[in-house]
């Protein structure tokens, strides 16, 4: 089982970092909450797990410890797959996320993309005692870590696609963005304003 790689960031295409550790680079799906706290040439470490199918092997990054092991939690209800784990951490903070299972905040699971009234539902019985354990867990210490700066692709283009790979359809993506980019000028600045916008 790879645990962790330690290495440089070659490229970013959200919501896949590529990560150069001694010569082999390592193709990450990330959280978009680790995704943009991530820059090109960056010294970082993932905290990873590995999920191997019978067509391919997944790995899946998180820039600290507790975002890894809510992602295991999350995988152990019954309907989550990685694809949808994923989807949860992007659009929701661990520690909202926490505070959500422990207030059965039905409505704020149901505005994750994919995520519906019985897969809410079944998060929350499952979820609760799991989640008690963790509530008084740190937060990451790496809330500083410096911004993500694209340069391929506008930041706006890459916002829709980075909201597109978490399940929101095309025209959902361009609606967010669009309501957001005259105040935003980095992709991840327009990453969380668009979520938040779609959270409310």
């Amino acid at each position: 089982m790879i645990g962790c790689l330690i290495g440089e960031v070659l490229a970013l295409e959200a919501p896949t970092v590529l990560l150069n550790v001694n010569g082999v680079g390592y193709e990450i799906d990330t959280p978009l909450s680790t995704f943009c706290q991530l820059q090109k040439t960056q010294k970082v470490t993932l905290w990873t797990h590995l999920v191997v199918r019978e067509d391919a092997q997944q790995l899946f990054g998180f820039i600290d410890q507790q975002e890894k092991v809510i992602f295991r939690t999350l995988l152990k209800v019954n309907g989550v797959g990685p694809r949808m784990a994923l989807g949860i951490l992007s659009t929701l903070s661990v520690d909202l996320l926490i505070h959500t299972i422990e207030t059965e905040d039905i409505n704020t699971l149901i505005k994750v993309p994919g995520v519906g009234k019985k897969t809410a539902e079944r998060l929350l019985i499952e979820l609760r005692d799991r989640f008690k354990a963790l509530a008084n867990t740190s937060t990451s210490a790496n809330s500083t870590a410096p911004q993500i700066q694209f340069s391929a692709n506008s930041p706006v283009a890459e916002a829709e696609a980075a909201l597109q790979s978490l399940g929101y359809k095309p025209a959902e993506a361009q609606k967010a963005v669009a309501a957001v980019k005259a105040e935003f000028t980095e992709s991840a600045d327009l990453i969380r304003a668009a979520l938040k916008s779609m959270m409310k």
